[in-house]
């Protein structure tokens, strides 16, 4: 009866841990409560509690607190939303909102993160990200303090869908972090929408390669095949 209550016990404290483990919110980045803009004007500097709930900035190892509103900077490191009245080149992905993280000259790292709990079964992490006018862009994501190694998949209008595998961190809580590194040449914008924790693993790169070779070597075979001797 004493082991039944003890395990019993442990199975509610570890309800009660999973419990206080919040799941990641405002993934879309669609949560912000702002005052629209009109289309063509910039923005200022926002509290960041209503531009991105959820989520914290850092520029290097300094928190900050706010970010700018359809608006960006020229040179230094920093942190935008665009939305809901943006059009220009650097344009909104998905939805009403994008988020825009620019490294800064030298050691200017531009950060975004946030702590939650990985939702069991996930598999791979997907997100559509894009450089703007300015490719390629230099950025990380990690998860847990360890870096992913993010993919392409597919291409959309204005993105590029990433996945990276996350297999190992499966029903965990832990830190998601991306990053836009500091440049010496050009500008390194990276526009992030669209975050998912997926249950669909991420396609291996090497099978990928592999097949593509094989068609390669089959169609010149091919045009091997259909030459005419002379």
């Amino acid at each position: 009866m004493t082991n039944i209550l003890t395990v019993f016990t442990l199975l509610f404290f570890s309800a009660c841990f999973v419990q206080a483990q919040a799941s990641f919110v405002n993934l879309g980045f669609e949560s912000a409560n702002l005052t629209p803009i009109p289309q063509g004007q910039f923005g200022t500097f926002v509290p960041i509690s209503q531009a991105l709930p959820g989520w914290m900035r850092f520029l290097g190892t300094n928190p900050v607190s706010s970010v700018l509103q359809n608006n960006y900077a020229l040179g230094s490191p920093n942190i935008s939303i665009f939305g809901p009245n943006w059009t220009t080149a650097q344009g909104i992905i998905e939805g009403q909102y994008t988020v825009l993280l620019q490294g800064g000259v030298g050691s200017g790292d531009t950060s975004l993160l946030q702590t939650g709990l990985v939702p069991i079964g996930s598999q791979s992490l997907r997100f559509k990200a894009s450089g703007g006018n300015n490719f390629p862009v230099n950025f990380t994501v990690s998860l847990s303090g360890q870096q992913l190694s993010p993919l392409p998949l597919s291409s959309g209008p204005n993105y590029t869908l990433y996945g990276a595998d996350i297999s190992a961190f499966s029903g965990q809580a832990g830190e998601l972090k991306f990053t836009a590194l500091s440049y010496t040449i050009g500008p390194n914008n990276l526009l992030l929408d669209s975050i998912v924790f997926s249950p669909i693993p991420v396609p291996e790169p090497a099978p990928i390669a592999l097949l593509t070779l094989a068609v390669a070597m089959l169609f010149l075979c091919t045009r091997f095949r259909r030459r005419p001797v002379k």
